[in-house]
């Protein structure tokens, strides 16, 4: 292996690389990232080197999931810092096409994923899903892996690709492994650091929902409605945190129940300031 991963930005390049790992008979894993390394990525890199001969780490920055170009233009891009990260953790390849290679002129297709995309994320952000998808697709084309591993942070985006990779049946195990935290409960993003030192402990807010949240129905309270009242009220209550959607959802089919009766996901999505926060977890 060597001392640093190879940097390739070509597709066909990437899918010679795979292919030639394949014909050594390694199992081929892939980690898709839009750069901005944190610990949450880092804890799906380490569980895919461990469950992988050929590791790659995709870096590109999908302008085709964003419908804020503002969202965009301020995305942040440490590709220094992405790079000696992955060295540290023995990515293999890191693959980071670039846009005009990923989109050639002429490009018209896109993959549409419908149901899983039509509430939470998929209402405030329309297009994003397709966007999603698209991007997905093309990199397993590219990267041809027996297995990719997602953040359940994006809970939603974990179940669109887990149902686009069955439903096209690609062959690509698709992984979900659990949210990072920080010490104090707000889930990692790359958007954190976006957050003012007042914002960041306002977002705590997030976490105190999906607790009151929790701690209803473990109390035996069974009634959605009250559940999305409590836990939306912890938002209500913080100053300059505005909510785009609360919703307790079957963590397979995403639909929204008005009772638990088995296992239930709240996911949430906030705005503080110009930053929008997600985060979820299971309920029972």
């Amino acid at each position: 292996m060597p001392d640093e991963p190879l940097v390739i930005r070509d597709p066909a390049a990437m899918t010679a690389a795979s292919r030639a790992a394949r014909a050594r008979g390694q199992r081929v894993g892939l980690v898709p990232t839009m750069g901005a390394l944190h610990a949450g990525h880092l804890s799906l890199v380490d569980y895919a080197r461990a469950n992988s001969d050929l590791l790659v780490v995709s870096v590109f920055v999908n302008p085709m999931q964003f419908n804020n170009q503002g969202d965009l233009d301020n995305y942040p891009v440490t590709w220094e810092a992405d790079f000696a990260l992955c060295a540290q953790h023995r990515v293999d390849v890191i693959y980071a096409p670039t846009v005009d290679a990923m989109y050639p002129e002429g490009f018209q297709s896109k993959v549409l994923v419908e149901g899983l995309t039509q509430e939470m994320e998929g209402e405030f952000r329309p297009g994003h899903f397709d966007g999603v998808t698209t991007v997905v697709l093309k990199l397993f084309a590219a990267v041809r892996p027996d297995m990719a591993a997602f953040g359940q942070k994006d809970y939603q985006q974990l179940k669109v690709v887990e149902r686009m990779s069955q439903d096209l049946d690609l062959g690509v195990k698709v992984i979900g492994r659990p949210t990072v935290r920080e010490p104090d409960g707000l889930a990692l993003s790359s958007r954190n650091v976006h957050l003012s030192p007042d914002e960041r402990q306002r977002a705590l807010c997030l976490r105190r929902a999906l607790d009151q949240a929790r701690e209803l129905a473990a109390g035996g309270e069974t009634e959605v409605a009250a559940i999305e009242a409590a836990a939306g009220e912890v938002i209500a209550q913080t100053e300059g945190a505005r909510l785009d959607y609360l919703a307790v959802v079957h963590p397979d089919s995403l639909e929204r129940l008005q009772r638990l009766q088995g296992p239930s996901r709240m996911c949430l999505a906030v705005w503080l300031g110009d930053t929008r926060l997600i985060d979820n977890d299971a309920l029972n």
